[in-house]
């Protein structure tokens, strides 16, 4: 059984591009495209107060190894932010990346990054039903919506996020 989408209407490029990402990568817990700043922002939550030292450690790390990726790649990224919010009980970690240089490659890294350093803390809505094929559509998928949505127009704030095992797209309303 594969990854299915139920939708009224005409699903945009956009809207396309952050349910493959959320499908894709169960880790994300919400992600957010901003069209006037051009910007997608990643959310994770991590369980737990994560000590600020090394927030703060792992944001310097992570800034370094997506510039320099960018630089092998030779694109010259434009925003590369990573944020975080503790609370009592979790911690979010928010990246900021902007469509016009980020990649496929670049958001597997990103992936790679945060699973490495966070591991067993990071919360992930883990689908049993997606199948290994139904992964590398999505990242195929993807690709072709970062290509597409680099040359769409649209206005719409969205934001995307996980509920009930389904994947839920809004337009923010400003």
């Amino acid at each position: 059984m594969g990854v299915r989408y139920r939708y009224n209407g005409e699903i945009s490029d956009s809207v396309g591009l952050l349910i493959s990402i959320l499908v894709r990568y169960p880790e994300i817990g919400t992600i957010n495209y901003e069209p006037g700043a051009r910007i997608l922002k990643f959310s994770f939550m991590l369980r737990g107060r994560v000590p600020r030292e090394e927030l703060e450690e792992f944001r310097e790390q992570f800034v370094k190894s997506l510039a320099t990726f960018n630089l092998l790649e030779q694109r010259e990224a434009q925003v590369i932010i990573l944020d975080y919010h503790c609370f009592e009980q979790l911690t979010v970690l928010e990246v900021q990346r902007d469509v016009g240089t980020l990649s496929q490659g670049e958001i597997d890294l990103i992936m790679t990054l945060v699973r490495q350093q966070f591991g067993e803390s990071l919360v992930a809505d883990v689908n049993e039903n997606v199948q290994e094929e139904d992964l590398l559509v999505q990242e195929e998928i993807i690709d072709h919506m970062l290509e597409s949505i680099r040359r769409e127009a649209t206005q719409k704030k969205l934001i995307a996020f996980r509920e009930e095992g389904r994947v839920l797209v809004f337009n923010k309303q400003k």
